[in-house]
């Protein structure tokens, strides 16, 4: 099937060893800049905690918006149950006013991972009877819309200024550039009852069929039936990409491997949730072409996004998003921009970029 992709991404963990985390940070920023060279419509981070990643995805888009001018900028996710509400819109809106409205969030619900560890550190009380539902994203939205607080006459007063009360610095806009990572067919069900853009993932709760397809499709097809009459959000479809074209020998036995190694977790749904799993799409270009046309899903999104593999070198990753642009994203019906813009500081890790 003929697919029409007018928008392309990546998504990176933002690895870095234990010793040396400003070294894998540096790294991730420099993929970033990268991406906005071969003309990536955006960069997409995961938000980790107690891993080596990033723990903070606002600081780090932050950091992002100042190595470049034009790539969007996106979390994906942050996980809302560790979070406050007012103090994370507060990051974020700080975050999207320097990056000049760039930002993307994408969020979700649901008690934090590691919760037996991290909750006592971030709430008082007995965290097993907090609201970690939907709602603590729609506080988020509330927060985000700019609404004044108190009544007409509320004021903060500082030095040399009297202000209405509400959330600053005020982001304009950042409330409709707010995302929910579905990954069941309720949760797909709600996004779309609130009219919010949608992520989709390589991987969703086996609560349609044993299919991952097949599930997947019938999620947004189930999201898409309950938005708001005149409510268009985006979608943006997420898939393991590595193709092998530009890698030496070495590397693609490498990619090889990692595509084997998570091979099996594909055949069947796993766990108590059911959990489906998207194959890997690892190979030459005209393969993952060919593979991509075949996935439904994809008919159905103008969106993608290449969810990039933990704990690679980040020459691999520059390999990979470059033969992606090059060699895969034209043959979907993507177009690179063709403005020009400034040549970034080079490392001697970007020549797979010339």
């Amino acid at each position: 099937m003929a697919l029409s992709i007018s928008h392309i991404g990546f998504l990176t963990p933002g690895n870095y060893p234990d010793d040396d985390p400003a070294a894998g940070l540096e790294d991730s920023l420099k993929l970033f800049e990268i991406g906005e060279e071969l003309g990536f419509n955006s960069a997409w981070v995961r938000q980790r905690h107690l891993e080596h990643g990033v723990s903070s995805a606002p600081v780090f888009l932050a950091a992002a918006s100042q190595r470049t001018k034009r790539i969007e900028l996106g979390s994906a996710v942050i996980q809302l149950g560790y979070e406050n509400p007012f103090r994370l819109a507060e990051d974020l809106s700080m975050a999207d006013s320097l990056s000049g409205g760039r930002l993307n969030v994408g969020v979700s619900a649901g008690p934090p991972l590691h919760a037996e560890l991290v909750a006592p550190l971030v709430f008082d009380g007995d965290w097993r009877s907090f609201d970690f539902s939907y709602g603590r994203v729609e506080r988020l939205l509330d927060n985000l819309s700019g609404r004044y607080l108190g009544d007409g006459e509320t004021y903060v007063v500082s030095p040399g200024n009297r202000q209405r009360a509400r959330l600053q610095p005020f982001a304009a806009g950042l409330k409709n550039r707010v995302w929910y990572g579905g990954g069941s067919l309720r949760s797909y069900q709600w996004t779309g009852s609130k009219g919010l853009n949608l992520m989709i993932g390589s991987l969703t709760s086996g609560d349609v069929s044993d299919r991952f397809e097949e599930t997947q499709l019938a999620q947004l097809r189930a999201y898409r039936a309950l938005l708001p009459t005149g409510r268009i959000p985006r979608v943006a479809a997420g898939r393991v990409i590595v193709p092998t074209d530009s890698a030496d020998a070495k590397t693609r036995a490498r990619y090889s491997a990692y595509a084997a190694s998570r091979h099996e977790r594909t055949l069947s749904p796993q766990g108590p949730r059911r959990t489906l799993f998207s194959r890997d799409l690892v190979g030459s270009s005209q393969e993952i072409i060919e593979r991509l046309q075949a996935d439904p899903v994809l008919a159905e999104v103008q969106e993608l996004r290449l969810e990039l593999p933990y704990e690679f070198a980040l020459d691999e990753y520059v390999q990979i998003i470059t033969d992606f642009a090059r060699l895969i994203a034209p043959q979907i019906g993507w177009q690179p921009r063709t403005e020009p813009i400034a040549a970034a500081t080079l490392s001697s890790d970007r020549r797979f970029a010339n």
